[in-house]
């Protein structure tokens, strides 16, 4: 199957989790990536020009109306909900918070399953909350592939944990399988 997209959330250990992930993806690997770390308002773009020294991809924090292109990776900006729009543009948003967050990974990845469905791969790493719980089983619901952060390998597992109560179709991983298997789609 060609997958046209993957969103990823994660909150506390993310930094961590998203560098054995992005490090660990081959040359040649394209399908873009947009990424929500549940971050404080009052943060810098650290994480996505960290990120961008350590990859092949073009890494960068989302811009409004942004067009969703291969070979990058986006970032949600402290303080912003991330969302998909139907012509596959990043939209920003300073809505209310959702499961306490801003961004929230429930917002990202239910707009995401909106106009992927099936072609679209859902992350949940990671975290101390259960935000993204619902979205990653929107996305299954969709048809699109679910996978979790096995909750031994994570930091914190009460994210992937509540992930899996909600999805239990996901397929678990692992941390450091996680790129091994999205470089083999």
């Amino acid at each position: 199957m060609d997958f046209e997209a993957i969103v990823i959330g994660c909150s506390a250990g993310g930094l961590k989790a998203l560098k054995a992930i992005i490090t660990g993806l081959d040359n040649s690997f394209s399908i873009p990536i947009i990424v929500v770390q549940h971050l404080s308002p009052h943060s810098d773009s650290f994480m996505a020009k960290y990120f961008n020294q350590l990859s092949h991809l073009n890494i960068k924090e989302a811009d409004e109306k942004e067009p969703v292109r291969q070979s990058h990776i986006y970032f949600a900006p402290p303080n912003y909900h991330l969302l998909v729009e139907d012509d596959k543009t990043l939209s920003l948003s300073v809505d209310d918070k959702v499961n306490y967050a801003r961004p929230s990974i429930d917002v990202l990845f239910e707009s995401a399953a909106f106009v992927w469905g099936h072609r679209l791969i859902g992350i949940i790493l990671t975290g101390a909350n259960n935000d993204g719980a619902n979205g990653l089983k929107k996305i299954a619901a969709a048809g699109g592939l679910a996978i979790v952060q096995s909750p031994e390998t994570a930091e914190v597992p009460i994210m992937p944990i509540s992930a899996i109560d909600q999805c239990p179709e996901a397929n678990i991983l692992a941390l450091n399988d996680i790129p091994l298997f999205l470089n083999k789609l």
